[in-house]
C-alpha cells in the first residue's frame, strides 16, 4: 500500500507539462508562502504554455540583488528582479528582491506581496522571450503582465 501512495504522489509531481519549481527564500523583508508561489507559477505555466520542466526562484536580500545586478549588468543599484534563461529542460532562474517590493508598495500604497508577484510574472515573461528595453516591446510586456495578473487573481484571492 505504501508503494501505491508513493507512486501516486510521484505521478502528481511528474505530470506532463507540470513545471517543477525550486524555491529558496534567502531574505526576511517579506514572508514567502512557497505553496502559493508554486500555485501561481503552475497557473502561469499552463496559461503561457510553458513546456520546460524546471524553474528556480530565489527570494534574496537587497545586498544580493545589487551584487547580481552589478556583476551581470554593471549596475550596482538595487532592482526588483533578475532573470537568467537556461537551456532545456530548465526554464531558468529568477532572483526577486522582496525588500524592493516592500519599499515600492509602501510609497505607492500597494500590497507588497502582490507587487512581488508582479516581479515573479515579469521574470517568467523575460524567460519565455518578452523584453522591455524598447518602448514598443515594453508596452506588449506590460499588457501581458496585466493578463497574467488577472489570470492568477483567484489564487491570490484578489478582486
Amino acid at each position: 500500500m505504501a508503494k501505491t501512495k508513493k507512486s501516486q504522489a510521484f505521478q502528481k509531481l511528474h505530470q506532463p507539462n507540470r513545471l517543477l519549481v525550486h524555491i529558496e527564500n534567502r531574505q526576511k523583508a517579506l514572508p514567502i508562502k512557497k505553496r502559493l508561489i508554486q500555485d501561481v507559477i503552475h497557473c502561469l505555466s499552463e496559461y503561457l504554455n510553458i513546456e520546460r520542466e524546471f524553474l528556480s526562484v530565489y527570494f534574496v536580500t537587497e545586498k544580493k540583488i545589487q551584487e547580481l545586478h552589478d556583476q551581470f549588468f554593471q549596475d550596482p543599484s538595487p532592482t526588483d528582479c533578475i532573470s537568467f534563461p537556461m537551456h532545456a529542460p530548465h526554464l531558468g532562474e529568477i532572483f526577486i528582491c522582496p525588500s524592493v517590493a516592500v519599499s515600492y508598495a509602501k510609497s505607492h500604497k500597494l500590497d507588497p506581496f502582490q507587487e512581488m508577484i508582479l516581479y515573479l510574472i515579469h521574470g517568467i515573461l523575460h524567460l519565455i522571450g518578452y523584453d522591455d528595453i524598447d518602448p514598443k516591446d515594453r508596452k506588449i510586456m506590460r499588457r501581458m503582465e496585466k493578463k497574467c495578473l488577472k489570470k492568477i487573481y483567484p489564487i491570490l484571492d484578489v478582486k
